[in-house]
C-alpha cells in the first residue's frame, strides 16, 4: 500500500525514476495480493504511463503465479490510453477481483474499452470508475455489458458527463432494460449524473424486476418531490432487496420524506440504511421519519444533516436516540440542551461508501455477509419493456 494523499495536503508524487526503481523492485517479490497506488503518480511522460501498465500487465497475465486479486489506481493522471492498455491485459485475466480507476480522465475511448472487458472477463467483482469522464455511449455501453455479464457485483460510474434530457433518455432506457434482466449485481453508484423526472421513472421500472440489487446510490442528482414515488414502489415491492438508499443533495422536500416514512412501514421494505442529508426536509417530514423509524421499520442506519431541524424534530430525534432505537453511531445527529431548549448538532458520520467486497481465500474465492443472505428468486415468466 502506497497510496498518496491528494487532498489534506500536497506531497510530491513519483515521477520517472520513482517508478523506474518501484517496478523494478515489485517484479521480484512473489504472493503480492493487493495493490494500491492511488495517488502517487504524476504521469506527464507518455513512456511512463507505458512503463507501468507493462509492469502492470505483467502481474495480471501471470495466469498460474499471480496471487493480484485488487488493484487501486485512483487519481494517477491516466487518461484513455492507459485505460486501453489495461483492458486488453484484463481480457485473458482469471485472478483480479477488484479494480478502482476514479479519478483518472479515461473518457469515452478509455471507457467503451473497459465496458467491452466486461463481454470478455468473467472473475472481475467489482469495478470503481467515478469521475472518470464518461461519456453517453461509454455509460451506455456498460448498461449493455451488463445485460450479459453475470460475474460482476459492484459498478460505480459516479459524474460522468451525462447531463441534458436527451443523453437521460438514451443512457437510462438501457441501465432500466439492464437492471430488469441482471441477476448478479449487488452494489450500483449513479452520484452526480444529472438524473431527473423521466430517468428516476425509467430506472424505477427496471428495478420493479430486479431482485439482486442491494445498494443504490443517487447522491447529488436532481431527484425531487414528485420522483420518489418510483422509488417508494420499488421499495414497497414484494420480496424487494434494496437495503442501502442514498439521496443525499437531492430536492425531496417534505412531500417526498412522508413517501418514504410509509415505504419504511411496509412489511415489504428490506431497507436498513438511508441518507437524506440536505434535501430541503422541513418539520412535517422528518418528524414522519422519527414516527415511522420509532414504531416499526427495519431501518437502523439514518442520515439527516443539513435539512431543517425545528425543536419539534430535535426532540423526536433525541427521544429516537436516547430509547435505543437508533444506536448513535449510526445517525449523524446528536442532541444538546441550552436554556431548557433541545437542538441537534453534527456528527461526522455518513453512509457507507462500499457495501461489496470480494475476498478470496488460496484458490477459492469467497463473498462477503450480504452477498450470502437470503436469496431471493425474482419471478418467472415475466418479460420488461421500456
Amino acid at each position: 500500500k502506497l497510496a498518496g494523499n491528494n487532498r489534506v495536503k500536497p506531497v510530491e508524487r513519483l515521477d520517472d525514476q520513482d517508478a523506474l526503481v518501484l517496478s523494478k523492485c515489485l517484479l521480484n517479490i512473489k504472493g503480492v495480493t493487493d495493490v494500491d497506488f492511488s495517488c502517487i503518480f504524476n504521469f506527464v511522460l507518455t513512456h511512463l504511463l507505458l512503463f507501468l501498465f507493462i509492469f502492470v500487465c505483467f502481474l495480471l497475465r501471470q495466469e498460474e503465479n499471480s496471487s493480484l486479486h485488487s488493484l487501486d489506481l485512483t487519481f494517477n493522471d491516466f487518461e484513455d490510453q492507459g485505460a486501453e492498455i489495461l483492458s486488453q491485459s484484463l481480457q485473458s485475466n482469471r485472478t483480479l477481483l477488484s479494480l478502482t480507476l476514479s479519478g483518472n480522465k479515461v473518457k469515452n475511448t478509455g471507457g467503451m474499452s473497459l465496458a467491452s472487458l466486461l463481454q470478455l472477463n468473467n472473475t472481475l467483482r467489482v469495478l470503481r470508475m467515478a469521475n472518470c469522464d464518461l461519456k453517453t455511449e461509454s455509460v451506455i455501453a456498460f448498461a449493455i455489458a451488463l445485460t450479459t455479464n453475470q460475474t460482476l457485483r459492484c459498478l460505480d460510474i459516479s459524474r460522468c458527463h451525462t447531463f441534458g434530457s436527451e443523453e437521460e433518455w438514451h443512457w437510462t432506457v438501457h441501465f432500466a432494460h439492464m437492471l430488469a434482466v441482471n441477476q448478479s449485481l449487488l452494489e450500483l453508484h449513479l452520484g452526480t449524473m444529472g438524473i431527473m423526472t423521466c430517468g428516476i421513472e425509467r430506472l424505477s421500472k427496471g428495478l420493479l424486476f430486479n431482485y439482486t440489487l442491494k445498494y443504490l446510490d443517487l447522491h447529488s442528482n436532481r431527484v425531487t418531490r414528485d420522483d420518489v414515488q418510483p422509488l417508494v414502489d420499488v421499495l414497497m415491492k414484494e420480496n424487494s432487496t434494496l437495503e442501502v438508499l442514498d439521496l443525499s443533495s437531492n430536492q425531496i422536500q417534505d412531500e417526498g420524506a412522508v413517501l418514504l416514512s410509509q415505504a419504511l412501514a411496509s412489511p415489504n421494505c428490506s431497507l436498513r440504511e438511508l441518507s437524506l442529508c440536505s434535501n430541503s426536509i422541513r418539520t412535517e417530514g422528518l418528524l414522519s421519519l422519527a414516527k415511522t423509524v420509532g414504531q416499526n421499520s427495519t431501518l437502523t442506519h439514518l442520515y439527516i444533516w443539513g435539512n431543517h431541524f425545528e425543536e419539534l424534530v430535535c426532540l423526536a430525534f433525541k427521544n429516537l436516540i436516547d430509547s435505543g432505537r437508533l444506536d448513535p453511531g449510526h445517525i449523524d445527529v446528536r442532541a444538546y440542551e441550552v436554556d431548557g431548549h433541545v437542538y441537534l448538532s453534527h456528527v461526522s458520520q455518513t453512509l457507507r461508501r462500499q457495501f461489496y467486497e470480494p475476498k478470496n481465500n488460496s484458490s477459492t474465492t469467497t463473498f462477503t455477509r450480504q452477498e450470502e443472505s437470503t436469496n431471493r428468486t425474482s419471478p418467472k415468466g415475466i418479460r420488461f419493456f421500456v
